[in-house]
């Protein structure tokens, strides 16, 4: 849906990148919903990555995520990218390295934007990209003792 640009609310807000981070710690919702709460954006699309039991139909019993020291620039870069392409209001991402659980919080992305499907559109893009260019990688150990490095998130 392509922006009316009646108001100047519509329009990409002038520093709309409020939040990026690579963190050791346990992620927040809450921190994440706050930082893209924006009074001109009427939709707000919220995306989190747990961690999960399985994968590849096998039993997931250890997880840890490492990252390039280029990783928070490129999450960065990304953002600025779907800033470009969307009328972002607010944009968050936050994603998690070192040794996770079961259910544990991954990453957390969040977009507000004029209209819902802007912003739903802009999340999907923000999360997928940074999946996919992201220098960050899982190392996940199985059940069967085997395990295996993912690329990219």
């Amino acid at each position: 849906m392509a922006p009316s640009n009646d108001h100047p609310g519509e329009q990409a807000a002038q520093d709309p990148v409020k939040l990026i981070a690579i963190r050791d710690s346990a992620l927040s919702l809450d921190e994440v919903f706050r930082a893209v709460g924006d009074d001109a954006a009427g939709g707000t699309a919220l995306f989190v990555g747990t961690v999960r039991n399985h994968d590849g139909g096998a039993d997931v019993d250890t997880l840890g995520y490492s990252s390039h020291p280029s990783a928070e620039a490129e999450m960065r870069r990304i953002a600025e990218k779907v800033v470009a392409e969307y009328p972002v209001r607010a944009l968050a991402a936050v994603h998690r390295v070192g040794d996770l659980r079961v259910g544990d919080l991954a990453v957390v992305v969040a977009v507000s934007c004029p209209h819902r499907g802007e912003a739903f559109e802009a999340c999907r893009k923000l999360i997928d990209d940074l999946k996919h260019e992201v220098p960050i990688w899982k190392h996940q150990t199985f059940s069967d003792g085997t395990e295996e490095w993912v690329g990219a998130c």
